[in-house]
């Protein structure tokens, strides 16, 4: 069995700057490549999960997001990490009704988990969200597990 680091992108990978789709608006967040580097050299796969109700509402593409997704595994493949899988939730509630995928329902890890035959009591989830975290209990990744991520000011 594979473990897998579960990271959220937007307030963990990057800076949470609001629906952002381009790249001239992305911010990796700062330690984040020695993060996944650690994690990678420790034998995990790594993951990212993120909610992207912006497609639902209109304010960029499915297109938008891809582009801009390959642009930034790109950019941790020149750190020398490689990002297994993005997973995304384009979906908002109020919009699309309810959705097993978007967290904090537990539907991408679970995907995740079933694609890449992990060991999910040894995965770990780090978000800045309590419905990341809430996401990664559905999913039944252990408490210990869960790391609430806090960026470091500027």
């Amino acid at each position: 069995m594979n473990r897998a680091l579960f990271l959220d992108r937007d307030g963990v990978v990057n800076a949470d700057r609001g629906y952002v789709y381009l790249k001239e608006h992305f911010e990796f967040t700062e330690g984040i490549f020695d993060l996944c580097r650690k994690y990678a050299d420790g034998g995990y796969i790594l993951i990212i999960i993120t909610n992207q109700a912006g497609i639902a509402k209109g304010l960029y593409t499915e297109a938008d997001f891809n582009r801009l997704t390959k642009w930034m595994t790109e950019e941790f493949s020149k750190e020398g990490i490689t990002i297994t899988k993005v997973y995304h939730c384009p979906h908002h509630p109020d919009i699309d009704g309810f959705c097993g995928c978007r967290k904090p329902e537990p539907g991408m890890i679970l995907q995740a988990v079933k694609e890449f035959a992990l060991d999910i009591k040894e995965c770990i989830l780090i978000g800045d969200k309590e419905t990341d975290l809430e996401a990664g209990r559905r999913a039944g990744i252990p408490d210990s597990n869960l790391i609430l991520f806090t960026p470091q000011p500027p």
